[in-house]
C-alpha cells in the first residue's frame, strides 16, 4: 500500500480555487487518520461488555492509541481505501463474591490490535488480550473478556472496514451521475417495427456480443513468469504437497494430489478444485478466496519448463480475477498479484534454497 501523500503529483488533485474536479477524473485523496481514530473510538470506548453473568462486569474504556495511516481515493467515481493501523484499546474487569454485593477483585487490562489493513480486509485481525492481575480470578476475566469481548471488538472493526470500502468520510464527496435514457417516440416505434426484420438481427447479433464483453468487465488476468534453481519435478511436488506448503507459507494447509480433489491453503483463505494435473508438467486449478463476492471463481494455470538440467522456469496464467473483493476494496488484483511473488515464489526460494 503506497503511503499517504507518496503517490504520483499528476494524479492527485489537490483544492484549487478555480476549478474542480470533473466527474472525479483524476485522484482525490482524503485523510482519513483522524477520522478513523474518531470513528473507532465511538464504536469501542465505553461499552459494556459483561453486566454480572458469574458475578463479572466487564467494561471497555477508552482507545488508547490508533496509531499507522488511513486514507481514500476516489477517481471517476470509483473508491479505493487505503490504511494500515494498530490500536490499543483499555478495559476494567471485576469479579464479585456470590451475592454480588462485594467486590473481590477490580483490576484492568488491554486488548491489542497490531495490524488491521486494507489488504486483508476479508479477514479478522489478531487480537492479543492481557490482564494486570495474572492470579486465579484475573485469569477468569481475562478469559471472560476472550469469550465476550473479543467477538464485540472484532465486530467492531468489521463496520470500520465496511464503512471505509463505501468512502469513509469522503463519501459525501462523491459526484453522483444520473444517465438519462430519452424513451423513443411512439412515432420512431412504429416506424422502426415496419421494413425489414433483417436490422433487428444485427441489433440482437451485436447485444449479445456486448453482453458477453459485459460479463467479463470487473475481471484481469495476472501472468508471471519466475526461474528456479531445481528441477521441475522437484517444484511440482513443493506445489501439490500439503506439508510442503505449511513449510514455506508458516499457514495451514490441505491439498489433495487427484484430479476433482479440493484444496485449502492459507488457513483456508484460499481454496479450490484440480482440474487437470501433470507432473511436473501442469497443474491446473479453480481457485477462490474468500473475501471475493459469491459465487466467483478464478483459474489458475501453472506449467513448468527445464530449458536446461537443474534450471525450471514457472509459467503462471490467473484468469477471472475481479477487481473488487466483497466489500468493495479494488487492490484485488494486485494483492494476489503480490501474493505470487512474495508469498508463494519467494518463500519456497528463501525456505528450499531455489534462488537463481
Amino acid at each position: 500500500m503506497a503511503r499517504m501523500g507518496d503517490g504520483d503529483k499528476r494524479w492527485i488533485v489537490e483544492d484549487r480555487p478555480d476549478g474542480t474536479n470533473v466527474h472525479n477524473w483524476h485522484w482525490a485523496e482524503t485523510d482519513c487518520l483522524d477520522w478513523s481514530r474518531n470513528f473507532l473510538s465511538n464504536l469501542l470506548s465505553n461499552k459494556p461488555i459483561l453486566s454480572g453473568d458469574g458475578n463479572l462486569y466487564l467494561r471497555t474504556k477508552t482507545l488508547q492509541k490508533c496509531d499507522g495511516e488511513a486514507y481514500v481515493n476516489i477517481r471517476k467515481g470509483k473508491i479505493i481505501p487505503g490504511y494500515e493501523l494498530n490500536l490499543t484499546l483499555t478495559y476494567e474487569a471485576e469479579a464479585r463474591d456470590s451475592d454480588g454485593t462485594s467486590v473481590i477483585l477490580c483490576t484492568e487490562g488491554s486488548v491489542e490490535i497490531p495490524y488491521i489493513s486494507d489488504e486483508n480486509a476479508g479477514e479478522d485481525p489478531e487480537i492479543k488480550i492481557t490482564i494486570q492481575d495474572e492470579g486465579p480470578i484475573g485469569r477468569k476475566l481475562k478469559d471472560a473478556f476472550i469469550a465476550k469481548g473479543k467477538p464485540f471488538v472484532l465486530e467492531k472493526v468489521r463496520e470500520y472496514v465496511d464503512v471505509m470500502a463505501k468512502g469513509g468520510p469522503a463519501k459525501d464527496e462523491l459526484e453522483v451521475k444520473k444517465v438519462v435514457v430519452k424513451k423513443p417516440s411512439s412515432a420512431a416505434g412504429t416506424a422502426s417495427n415496419v421494413g425489414d426484420n433483417s436490422g433487428n438481427n444485427r441489433d440482437s447479433s451485436v447485444k449479445e456480443s456486448k453482453r458477453k464483453e459485459k460479463r467479463k468487465e470487473g475481471f484481469k488476468t495476472i501472468k508471471m513468469s519466475e526461474k528456479f534453481s531445481c528441477r521441475a519435478r522437484d517444484l511440482y511436488e513443493i506445489l501439490m504437497d500439503e506439508n510442503r506448503w505449511k513449510g514455506f507459507s508458516q499457514s495451514n494447509a490441505r491439498i489433495s494430489k487427484e484430479v476433482g480433489g479440493e484444496f485449502s491453503i492459507f488457513d483456508g483463505a484460499v481454496t479450490g478444485t484440480n482440474l487437470e494435473l501433470q507432473e511436473a508438467k501442469l497443474i491446473l486449478q479453480n481457485w477462490r478466496f474468500g473475501s471475493w463476492p459469491d459465487g466467483i471463481v478464478s483459474k489458475v494455470r501453472l506449467t513448468f519448463e527445464e530449458p536446461e538440467p537443474g534450471v525450471t522456469v514457472i509459467n503462471l496464467t490467473h484468469t477471472d480475477v475481479p477487481e473488487e473483493d466483497r466489500y468493495g476494496n479494488s487492490t484485488v488484483v494486485e494483492n494476489t498479484e503480490r501474493g505470487w511473488r512474495d508469498h508463494i515464489f519467494h518463500k519456497i526460494r528463501a525456505v528450499f534454497g531455489f534462488g537463481i
